[in-house]
């Protein structure tokens, strides 16, 4: 079954978790605060890789794919209206991870598949790109390694793993939110409030 157009994301359906995530008191060393978070990634990571399946499927062709790959970045990336510092930085944190997955996810339909190296290159050489604040060419590094994952290739943990705090590290979360997403898109469900 496909999902009609504009159907992949809503703006109620971000809203809803950013509702729920507000009324939580969230602490990310709280594992249910770090997985409502996590919970939140993966959702509109599926949502694209939705997009992207229906792209492969010839469902979608390239315009509309783009068409619709934007209007969820629109949806997640923007602006939220949420009054507690720390509330703020942490959705922040995951709409910064996405940013990658979104970019990603246009180059793979625009551009293709990234050749030149592997994911693991790519992201040592988003890290290093980094470390030298050149963080345009991080930032691309970064989305050829997520090309890549959207062709089926895995993120190697060990990689992730040595990353220092800081973007790439984040953009690399993201990117294994894809990988899950690609593997298995099915859906996050929001529980129910009872």
């Amino acid at each position: 079954m496909s999902t009609p157009p504009g159907e992949y994301y809503t703006e109620e359906r971000w809203q809803n978790w950013l509702d729920r995530i507000d009324e939580e008191d969230v602490d990310p060393e709280d594992e249910d605060s770090a997985r409502l978070l996590l919970n939140l990634q993966d959702d509109a990571a599926i949502a694209v890789a939705k997009i992207i399946t229906d792209y492969e499927d010839d469902t979608l062709d390239e315009e509309t794919t783009l068409d619709e790959l934007a209007g969820v970045r629109s949806i997640v990336l923007d602006d939220i209206d949420i009054d507690d510092e720390e509330t703020l930085m942490l959705i922040d944190g995951v709409q910064t991870s996405l940013l990658c997955v979104f970019y990603a996810a246009e180059e793979y339909v625009a551009e293709g598949v990234a050749a030149d190296a592997t994911v693991a290159d790519y992201i040592e050489a988003a890290a290093d790109a980094e470390a030298e604040e050149d963080l345009d060419a991080a930032l691309g590094y970064c989305v050829q390694a997520g090309t890549q994952i959207i062709d089926g290739e895995d993120l190697p943990m060990e990689v992730a793993e040595e990353l220092e705090y800081g973007l790439v590290s984040e953009w690399v979360n993201g990117l294994d939110s894809l990988q899950t997403a690609m593997s298995d898109p099915e859906v996050v469900e929001e529980e129910d409030e009872s």
